[in-house]
């Protein structure tokens, strides 16, 4: 049988891309081909551009109110296409059915959040700010917006975005990751049997040249983007140059702070989550375990900790009894298992070595990996400070919280931070002077709701206005005054 290839989704219509180079996008747990994915050229994003900018004028003006009703037919088709959603993103990414399921409900969050926008992208006025005179502010669309999404949650991350854009009135662009395409050719689907007006949301498969195309192009007037630091930094600084709107979410290297009174045990399945969900390929995943103790408190710790993350099932995420499948292909597991070796050689102990395989079912071996736990680790060894993007925890030990506080300061990574306690003053302090973006108290996966801004700080966000709740519609309206008098 031949291999269905995806097609862009440009100006109302589902087209071929312009070009002859495809890649393969494979089953990372069963090494299967799913599908070929086109890496479009110039000519498909100049026509994604041409005819979001020709939808944007009409859509513009179209009532808040009436954008709003497209969206809840969406969220009624989410709803109905759950769990095939779900096996999607599965299939492609690797992660549990679970996992997948998760990422379902926060898309379909982010859709009812947008629907509210009548009321969300509300101005503000003052009577007679002098005699006779009214001032008042209101919001307003800008034009062509875009989404350069990652492959760790192919589903939902162009959801904290687009929902937003159109609901405010712009019209919109989404590059999916060339790694996880299929998930977002499942909501243009349904985007498609909405019946949105042509041109108002499109999607324009490709790599680096379409996302470069994206920033670089006139009638762009804002970039979303979600990934590493290093391609984080070049969009903020390519759009600063183009003079862009920007959202540049980035990598992290998230320390869990263990106090000396924390609960371990009912917080151990938090930490699993946390360290070992989405097999560690996630921003807001903990990295760095570091426990606040004596000798006796740590190794109590630390024996808790490795004794669950070895009972965790490796295998198929399609299984319901797996709960930590395959990272996303080869390469990774290879990069993977390079920084093990670093943190080897650097003096750290491999308490829990991941790359002795034991796996559920009969599943061939390429992409996975088991977690790795690390101890005697310290901050100036590489596995604690740069970005692994897998299934390795790094275990720490600080004197107390001010000394825990300072080593998660020298990373420059800020995008969350957890501690586990049972103590008032310690979790406020905690708060108060951690420089993190998302901060958790007794929580392990510091993931906002979709009405809050999805925070970071320091090396792990470019820009002002963050996505989802109010900063993203404030990122995609702009503020116009106007000040009245009649005579």
């Amino acid at each position: 049988m031949a291999v269905k290839r995806l097609q862009n989704y440009i100006n109302g219509e589902w087209v071929d891309a312009q070009t002859d180079e495809y890649v393969e996008i494979i089953n990372p747990a069963r090494m299967e081909l799913l599908c070929e994915c086109p890496m479009s050229t110039k000519a498909d994003l100049d026509a994604a551009v041409e005819g979001a900018v020709e939808a944007y004028s009409d859509w513009r003006n179209t009532p808040p109110v009436a954008r709003a009703r497209y969206l809840h037919r969406l969220i009624e088709l989410m709803e109905d296409k759950f769990n095939e959603l779900s096996v999607v993103q599965t299939r492609e990414h690797g992660k549990t059915i679970d996992e997948s399921r998760g990422e379902t409900r926060r898309g379909i969050e982010m859709v009812e959040v947008a629907s509210g926008i009548p009321t969300t992208m509300q101005g503000f006025n003052l009577e007679d700010i002098a005699h006779g005179i009214d001032e008042y502010a209101i919001y307003q669309p800008l034009g062509v917006f875009c989404c350069i999404a990652p492959f760790n949650f192919p589903f939902m991350v162009p959801l904290w975005f687009l929902p937003f854009a159109i609901a405010t009135g712009n019209t919109f662009i989404v590059k999916p990751s060339p790694r996880t395409p299929m998930s977002q050719c499942e909501l243009f689907d349904m985007l498609d049997e909405i019946g949105l007006p042509p041109g108002v949301v499109n999607m324009v498969h490709g790599g680096a040249e379409i996302a470069n195309g994206l920033m670089e192009h006139p009638d762009i007037k804002g970039v979303t983007f979600v990934g590493s630091t290093p391609v984080g930094r070049h969009v903020y600084k390519k759009c600063g140059e183009t003079g862009k709107r920007v959202i540049a979410q980035a990598g992290a290297k998230n320390f869990i702070v263990i106090m000396p009174d924390a609960e371990i045990d009912k917080a151990m399945v938090s930490l699993m989550s946390s360290f070992f969900g989405n097999t560690g390929q996630r921003c807001l995943s903990g990295a760095n375990l570091l426990v606040v103790g004596d000798d006796k408190r740590y190794r109590e710790v630390v024996d808790k900790f490795v004794s669950a993350a070895k009972a965790i099932r490796v295998g198929d995420g399609l299984d319901e009894s797996v709960q930590m499948g395959p990272v996303q292909n080869v390469e990774s597991k290879q990069r993977i298992i390079g920084m093990i070796e670093k943190g080897i050689e650097e003096g750290a102990k491999l308490t829990l070595d991941g790359r002795k395989l034991n796996l559920v079912g009969d599943v061939p071996e390429d992409c996975f990996l088991n977690p790795s736990v690390f101890e005697n680790v310290t901050l100036d060894m590489t596995i604690a400070r740069e970005e692994i993007f897998g299934p390795v925890a790094s275990i720490l030990r600080a004197g107390d919280l001010d000394e825990a506080i300072d080593m998660i300061h020298q990373i420059p990574y800020g995008n969350s931070a957890a501690i586990f306690t049972n103590n008032g003053k310690w979790a406020r302090q905690f708060q108060h002077d951690v420089v993190a973006g998302n901060v958790g108290i007794n929580v392990g996966i510091v993931a906002p709701m979709a009405f809050f801004p999805f925070g970071g700080m320091k090396d792990s966000f470019f820009g002002v206005l963050h996505g989802q709740g109010r900063d993203v519609v404030r990122f995609f309206t702009e503020s116009k005054i106007v000040i009245q008098r009649w005579f």
